[in-house]
């Protein structure tokens, strides 16, 4: 069998930290900027760990095989 490619759209967004754990970017942080805090725009800049739910379809298609 061909081995399974990683996802091109996966691998712009997520990394795997040398622990595991995968990161990407905050949800709502990109647009409608203006009506938002500025400690929350601040906190959106950071990276955030991958919720629970999603880990498991996030590592699949970064190539973490079943």
């Amino acid at each position: 069998m061909p081995k399974m490619k990683t996802h091109s759209g996966a691998k712009k967004r997520f990394r795997k930290t040398a622990k595991g754990k995968l990161r990407g970017r905050r949800a709502y942080s990109s647009h409608i900027l203006e009506k938002k805090s500025p400690k929350r725009k601040r906190q959106m800049a950071r990276p955030v760990v991958i919720a629970p739910q999603d880990r498991k379809r996030v590592r699949m298609l970064l190539g973490g095989g079943k």
